[in-house]
């Protein structure tokens, strides 16, 4: 009975160094494909993207937003500097308003403490004390910006004076003040009273 070979013990001994030295020849072109691919840089992405400046108009975009920004600190310094000005004007306004209104109040007590003076005998303690008091407030009143309007043989204005009466007087010139019967206060140049007066030959 005849014995049947395996496909595998027919070939060739040769055959098979052959299909070896075929596929290592195969192998080699992708290897150097891949070699080569490792060596190649990759491509640098310098071109730019839409809408992006690039050389000189990068530059003078630059010196565009740069200029913006300066323009814009000085508009803010000169909106600052506007801003502390008007607070400093209102606040000064306000301490005016205040301190003429409180100025004001005391105006009465001063004109009673003149009176007193006046009517308190020579040479008395009380007089003394008086004066020292008047000394006093009057020196304070002078420190805070208060005078008072000057009034006797002025030429009568009605901005500083109110008129109370009229007289004939030769001893006066036309529409002058020849008596005052209160006196009138300013502070710096605001008037907070104006002074009563009596007009001779209006």
């Amino acid at each position: 009975m005849e014995k049947k070979m395996s496909p595998g013990k027919n070939k060739h001994p040769d055959d098979s160094e052959k299909f070896k030295k075929k596929s290592v020849k195969k192998s080699e072109p992708d290897e150097k494909e891949n070699v080569k691919e490792a060596q190649d840089p990759l491509p640098e992405n310098d071109s730019p993207k839409d809408g992006e400046p690039e050389g000189t108009d990068l530059m003078q975009t630059l010196k565009a937003e740069i200029e913006e920004l300066k323009s814009s600190r000085l508009r803010q310094m000169a909106e600052f500097d506007n801003f502390k000005k008007r607070v400093s004007k209102e606040k000064a306004e306000v301490y005016g308003y205040a301190a003429a209104c409180v100025i004001e109040t005391l105006l009465p007590a001063l004109d009673n403490l003149e009176r007193a003076l006046g009517a308190a005998s020579e040479e008395s303690e009380l007089k003394k004390g008086l004066e020292m008091v008047l000394a006093q407030i009057n020196d304070i009143f002078g420190k805070l910006g208060v005078t008072e309007i000057d009034c006797k043989d002025q030429i009568f204005d009605p901005e500083l004076h109110n008129a109370a009466a009229r007289k004939e007087d030769e001893n006066y010139g036309d529409n002058t003040i020849c008596e005052v019967l209160q006196k009138g206060y300013k502070y710096n140049d605001k008037v907070i009273r104006h002074a009563m007066v009596i007009v001779a030959n209006p």
